[in-house]
């Protein structure tokens, strides 16, 4: 893993715990049971994928520089493909998706997506 991967793996987990609690605490203010609707799963999952996909695009970036966007385009679907397996099932076992469970699997989500597109974008920027 490189410098790079590094601090970007650094701050997204740092970023990731700092929200985390946040969501525990809005949880625990709402009445909710705090860690509900697969929470820690969602948040650590969101964060292997964002890293290893980062570290992946990374290291690509050289000999695939023409097809990085088009790679950057299937680690969603590897994301979208890792929700349906892990997470739909419980979410909708219901028949239903609640609010609380898709704020518990999207707010880390998004999270990871913003810092992965941005810091992406700064590295390729550079070359």
């Amino acid at each position: 893993m490189n410098t790079i991967t590094k601090k970007f793996s650094q701050r997204i987990l740092v970023f990731l715990s700092i929200v985390f609690v946040i969501h525990i605490l809005i949880n625990t203010f709402l009445n909710l049971p705090k860690f509900q609707h697969l929470i820690i799963e969602a948040y650590v999952i969101n964060a292997v994928l964002a890293i290893g996909i980062f570290w992946g695009l990374t290291a690509l970036k050289e000999k695939y520089n023409n097809q990085i966007g088009f790679l950057f385009l299937t680690s969603s679907f590897i994301k979208f493909f890792v929700f349906f397996v892990v997470f739909y099932g419980p979410y909708k076992a219901d028949d239903q998706i609640i609010f609380s469970e898709f704020v518990s699997f999207f707010i880390p989500y998004t999270i990871c997506l913003v810092l992965e597109t941005f810091y992406l974008s700064k590295q390729l920027n550079q070359m």
